[in-house]
């Protein structure tokens, strides 16, 4: 008897679970939530196709500093690198000497803070190549976001990085025509490749010819921002081409490993009835 009522009230429960499931998604399916202009007009980044995609992927030095040299250029002026020391500059071509002269230059962007351990007078000194990037800060304003992980701290990161810098746009009429209350704010710029579609860095790529490439490749918006994506992939992920070599390493390994345990079973076992 007292199994038949547990029975009851189990079929019961189960059946008001059922029916609050079905409310639930009928209810999602007749009379979907609103959509706001962000979720609507967001798009995702575009496809980049750069010499490190894939399994096989290895970064292209030359691409590498041009990229540095975007960043130099354009980007060092508002965000930090700190996660990069001058002296790793040497992994994409550069010369201790050309190390040198890019930390030495680099003063007149930031120099490094220190404290007098006496005193605690704070002041600074300038760059050597064994410093890494130094911070830039903004008094009253803060710190902008530090651009050393960027590729890893976003989705699809380096595919991110070009789609914003080559994304602004006009605001379009669209999206006033369907949310009248979308007006992009004073003081921030469109861009659909940023999740609140609204954004306050100006942009930074602005016109062709922005920066002059030394091995003379043609400068214009896409490819500058091919390059600098590409060099923050690499700032991010410095061991990408090792960690490509070892993975293949590795997977060879366990194919060979399996051979020979396969190789094992059929020799120790062949004689053997299953």
């Amino acid at each position: 008897m007292l199994r038949a009522i547990s029975a009851l009230v189990g079929a019961a429960f189960v059946l008001a679970l059922g029916f609050a499931l079905f409310g639930s998604v009928s209810g999602l399916i007749t009379d979907p939530p609103a959509k706001t202009a962000a979720e609507e007009f967001y798009k995702h980044p575009k496809e980049l196709e750069l010499a490190s995609n894939g399994m096989m992927g290895r970064f292209d030095p030359v691409q590498l500093q041009r990229g540095f040299k975007v960043y130099s250029e354009v980007c060092s002026n508002c965000h930090s690198l700190g996660h990069v020391a001058f002296r790793d500059l040497t992994k994409i071509g550069y010369t201790p000497a050309q190390v040198k002269k890019i930390a030495s230059d680099w003063d007149a962007k930031s120099k490094q803070p220190i404290v007098d351990p006496k005193t605690g007078e704070r002041t600074d000194r300038g760059n050597t190549p064994s410093d890494h990037f130094p911070t830039v800060y903004y008094p009253g304003q803060g710190n902008p976001p530090d651009l050393s992980l960027i590729t890893k701290a976003r989705h699809e990161g380096t595919a991110y990085v070009y789609s914003l810098l080559t994304g602004y746009t006009d605001q379009p009429a669209e999206v006033l025509k369907k949310f009248p209350e979308a007006t992009v704010p004073d003081g921030l710029y469109y861009n659909p490749y940023f999740p609140a579609l609204n954004i306050a860095m100006p942009p930074p790529l602005a016109s062709d010819g922005q920066v002059t490439y030394d091995d003379g490749t043609k400068s214009t918006v896409d490819q500058n921002a091919k390059d600098v994506a590409a060099f923050l992939t690499w700032a991010a992920e410095p061991e990408l081409e090792q960690r490509h070599g070892l993975g293949l390493a590795v997977l060879g390994f366990l194919v060979i490993l399996t051979l020979l345990a396969f190789g094992a079973y059929r020799n120790i076992w062949r004689d053997q009835k299953h």
